[in-house]
């Protein structure tokens, strides 16, 4: 049978989903193997060092940067807070001294004689990861981190922002090609993820936004509305640092695109489930989609569901179309011709018989991406 390896798209209702929770230096794991944890659990800890501060102590006392060792009143190592005496001259017979004092709280990392310059380290800012969702700790990665396992639905988005966040889910609307509009979002939704159809706008996502909505899943979104909302034209997608209160997952594109019926389905299904999003976005090398998970309640079984391998297309395979005339369309794949064949732009490429809707379709390889249902 012929196979094409292409990009992939998961939609799945049951799978094994392992979430990686890593410091960004060594630290502290605070969970052992085999604990179960909740989505707020602190797993991990540690502190980032502190900002610097330099302090040019020689201009300030208008000595040589040689000679400011002697005027420091305070020890290289030690702690010292906003305002303490960092240096001063002796003045004349007792007078007119000159003084520096210490702008932040924080530690006299180092003086130099060279550039009269001080170095105060302020204090380290902590940093704690959470388990992210309900799940098990399945495995433990010394002073690093965590890796968090449990059975559930996984479905990936086309582009997202916000970073991570969790709530009840709550389907608004009926059907996956309805809008979602601002008088659907209630405040009684506060901190839930909110699903919609086809489309949301900037003025529905921003009345979502001040409602307090913990994430916002929808089929498209507007394009040049981004910039409004980060404050920015966004180049080369990026994102999930954005503090913006509720993130926003599209499943399908840029405009109005019904949500994918597969995507839409699963999602209604398990309304009024706990629901994990991340947002986070990364469309290079190493590609990152945004992700929805809504873990199953049950986290004794977790190799009870086979993980999914990272293969490729074959007859039958469900397919999503990614680039125009047919962007968003989802087929099934009937062939994979062997040969080249010519298209439009003259150039010769593998290409796909997918049917959509009934009808048969010659799109490129390169056009698609699988999408995994199981």
């Amino acid at each position: 049978m012929a196979h094409a390896y292409t990009p992939g798209l998961k939609v799945l209702e049951s799978t094994s989903v392992e979430k990686e929770r890593r410091l960004p230096l060594k630290g502290e794991v605070l969970v052992d193997k085999g604990a179960d944890v909740v989505p707020e659990k602190i797993v991990a800890r540690t502190h980032l060092p502190g900002n610097v501060q330099m302090v040019n102590v020689a201009n300030l006392l208008n000595v040589d940067a040689q000679d400011v060792p002697e005027f420091m009143l305070i020890d290289t190592g030690k702690n010292i807070s906003k305002g303490d005496l960092l240096a001063e001259t002796k003045g004349l017979f007792g007078l007119f001294k000159s003084e520096v004092k210490c702008p932040v709280d924080g530690v006299l990392e180092s003086v130099s004689n060279v550039t009269g310059q001080v170095v105060i380290r302020e204090a380290p800012i902590p940093v704690e990861i959470d388990a992210y969702m309900n799940g098990n700790v399945s495995e433990v990665m010394d002073k690093e981190g965590v890796v968090i396992s449990s059975n559930g639905v996984f479905i990936q988005g086309i582009f997202g922002m916000g970073g991570e966040n969790r709530g009840d889910l709550r389907v608004l609307v009926d059907s996956r090609e309805d809008e979602l509009t601002e008088e659907m979002i209630t405040i009684d939704m506060k901190g839930c993820v909110i699903v919609g159809g086809s489309y949301i706008s900037l003025q529905a996502y921003k009345k979502a936004i001040s409602m307090g909505i913990a994430a916002v899943v929808v089929g498209g979104f507007n394009y040049h509305d981004l910039e409004d909302i980060l404050g920015y034209t966004l180049g080369v997608a990026i994102t999930g640092s954005e503090d913006i209160g509720a993130s926003l997952i599209i499943t399908e594109g840029y405009g109005k695109i019904p949500m994918g019926a597969r995507s839409f389905d699963i999602l209604k299904k398990y309304d009024g489930n706990f629901t994990s999003v991340n947002g986070a976005t990364q469309i290079r090398a190493g590609v990152i989609r945004p992700e929805i998970v809504i873990p199953f309640n049950d986290v004794d079984n977790l190799d009870s569901i086979a993980k999914n391998s990272e293969g490729g297309i074959t007859e039958g395979s469900l397919v999503r179309v990614i680039r125009s005339p047919y962007f968003g369309q989802i087929g099934t794949v009937t062939s994979l011709p062997p040969e080249l064949q010519k298209m439009e732009s003259e150039t010769m490429v593998r290409v796909a018989e997918v049917k959509i809707n009934n009808q048969n379709f010659v799109i490129p390889r390169a056009n698609l991406e699988m999408v995994e249902t199981t």
